[in-house]
């Protein structure tokens, strides 16, 4: 058995609901293997009373979960009018100790950006520089919804098929190693829909932050200190 976090939108306020969900895990790296264990958390999950589960991720059976995954959620850049991946646009905006943004790694595909030998060897992260705005690292995943929710509000079709769920997963995300999430970020992003956000203030970098300040409080109270920021 294992246990992973189904993320739900709250409805009454903005923030999200991370339900731990056990189900019986299927040991293995293959895909054939991941698939398995997400179809088991979803039956474990509507036991639970959640009926719509959408996996996010590369795994996902669902084709919008696999175009949700931030490896291949793109948007585009205003300024050089750039397609690039959410993934690839986190990493490239760490800024360390030693070094960064290492804005080079938006030439990279996802897999290249994340595998780049600089965010081993550059020291601890102390922030994040997106272009010419800087994020802090605290609230920790307050930079990485951001992006995601800024980036998915470019692919409006995806924006509107995700209010069809009830409830997100992502099968790599273990809380006890990880902090952000890209199911955690969609079910934000519904939940601020439905609590009248407009499109303008979640684009807002200050904006944003005063929305989620009390779901990013909440949130800190349950993050223990074993996990590191990704």
């Amino acid at each position: 058995m294992a246990s992973r976090p189904i993320f739900v939108p709250k409805q009454d306020s903005v923030g999200v609901i991370e339900k731990p969900i056990e189900f019986k895990w299927h040991a293995g790296m293959a895909a054939s293997q991941k698939k398995r264990s997400i179809l088991e958390l979803h039956e474990s999950a509507k036991m639970s009373g959640f009926d719509r589960s959408l996996e996010i991720s590369s795994k996902s059976e669902n084709s919008l979960g696999v175009q949700l995954s931030a490896f291949n959620l793109l948007f585009t850049t205003k300024k050089y009018n750039k397609k690039v991946s959410v993934e690839t646009a986190f990493q490239g905006s760490k800024v360390f100790e030693k070094g960064g943004p290492f804005t080079d790694m938006l030439g990279l595909d996802s897999r290249g950006a994340k595998k780049d030998i600089r965010l081993k060897e550059s020291g601890n992260l102390i922030s994040f520089q997106f272009f010419s705005y800087e994020f802090p690292i605290i609230p920790r995943t307050y930079f990485y919804d951001w992006l995601y929710i800024n980036s998915l509000m470019q692919n409006f079709r995806l924006a509107e098929e995700v209010f069809s769920y009830d409830c997100f997963s992502d099968i790599e995300f273990n809380p006890k190693k990880s902090i952000n999430c890209q199911a955690h970020a969609v079910a934000l992003y519904i939940s601020m829909k439905n609590n009248g956000c407009t499109d303008s203030s979640l684009k807002d970098p200050l904006e944003f932050l005063n929305i989620c300040q009390q779901h990013y409080t909440n949130q800190s109270r349950n993050i223990g200190v074993q996990c590191s920021i990704i």
